[in-house]
């Protein structure tokens, strides 16, 4: 095999280990029973998550639903240079979290996990129940409360503090587009949970 025969093989395996590595995101996303049946581990990562922070199963799916569509390797789309070259993106947001480098960072240095991936739904929920708690500790947001919460999440607890969502209607419709998912979870879960319950337990 010759040196271009070689360089080809080479790019062609990167592309396949590179798009294997991508998660396909579930069908179905707005119900949260069809979601787990898909994702035959996120229920167990959720509830571990729960039960960790304290943070509802219902609350984290839908902001993270709302954040990325369950997609792990999305990004914010990049600026345009003179309306058509591309450019920057508009922020280092990106994963299934949709988490900045700065919040991320702070995320994996205060639980000691320097190796904590946006890319991996472990990692991903396990921040988003984290972040859930760190609203409720800061700015008293009831972990339940979907709506409050995901305007939190948006806008930092400094952003929520000053009321910085009250300027953005369009953001105020999205936090509550999120409640309304988050109920309809939970409404979802409470009548397919057990089903999750008993494979986690190893009861079929």
């Amino acid at each position: 095999m010759n040196k271009k025969m070689r360089l080809f093989a080479l790019l062609i395996f990167s592309f396949l280990v590179f798009h294997g590595c991508a998660s396909k995101p579930p069908s179905q996303q707005e119900n949260i029973c069809s979601i787990f049946e898909q994702k035959s581990s996120w229920y167990r990562l959720a509830n571990k998550s729960f039960e960790k922070w304290g943070a509802p199963i219902h609350v984290q799916m839908s902001i993270l639903r709302q954040e990325s569509a369950f997609q792990n390797r999305v990004k914010p789309e990049r600026t345009k240079l003179l309306g058509v070259i591309p450019w920057t993106r508009k922020s280092s947001a990106f994963g299934y979290t949709q988490a900045i480098d700065a919040t991320w960072d702070w995320y994996r240095d205060e639980n000691n996990k320097p190796l904590a991936s946006r890319v991996n739904f472990a990692d991903a929920i396990d921040f988003s129940g984290w972040y859930i708690n760190k609203s409720h500790q800061i700015n008293g947001i009831n972990k339940s409360d979907a709506y409050n919460q995901y305007l939190a999440y948006h806008e930092g607890h400094g952003g929520f503090k000053k009321k910085s969502y009250q300027s953005q209607s369009w953001l105020i419709d999205v936090a509550k587009k999120v409640k309304i998912r988050s109920d309809k979870y939970k409404n979802q879960l409470d009548n397919c949970e057990h089903k999750f319950q008993k494979k986690f337990l190893g009861i079929f």
